[in-house]
């Protein structure tokens, strides 16, 4: 990893460490929908877990279209925002967890969400990993940078 890279890492995790919240994005038929969710990541970034219930329209919507994305900031909806706040954009793709990887996907999530307990163990609520491509992430308002992953490596195998 080149140093600029190994820096943006760090600048990365540090922002999704701080927030327990983002913005799922997912789309069926060309019309975007937006959902806050409670998300969990791998300490190398290349994955993260998320929850929902299975009749809702976000499931639906990853299992019709596995392309998502998140967003995850750290604003405070003041003025200083346009000048301090930082925001990442998640681009990846979605895939349900089956139940025997389940345990291990479940670990992340609730080691971060401990008070989602019952509803991430509920039998109507299934757990996704998204496989990260890549991480854009924006700050001072204006400033731009990409940080890339690679596809060759299986996480949780």
């Amino acid at each position: 990893m080149k140093d600029t890279d190994t820096v943006l890492h760090e600048r990365i995790k540090a922002l999704l460490s701080s927030q327990p919240l983002a913005v799922l994005s997912t789309q069926r038929n060309g019309q975007p929908y937006s959902s806050l969710m409670a998300f969990a990541f791998t300490d190398d970034l290349r994955s993260l877990v998320v929850a929902t219930g299975a009749s809702t329209r976000k499931h639906q919507n990853i299992v019709m279209d596995s392309r998502v994305s998140l967003l995850v900031d750290n604003r405070s909806n003041r003025e200083e925002d346009f000048h301090a706040a930082a925001a990442v954009t998640i681009l990846g793709t979605a895939r349900r967890i089956d139940a025997g990887e389940r345990a291990v996907h479940e670990q992340l999530y609730l080691k971060r969400h401990p008070y989602l307990q019952q509803f991430c163990r509920s039998p109507t609520t299934n757990l996704f990993q998204i496989s990260v491509s890549h991480y854009i992430m924006v700050t001072r308002f204006q400033s731009v940078m990409e940080y890339h992953i690679a596809d060759d490596i299986d996480l949780f195998s």
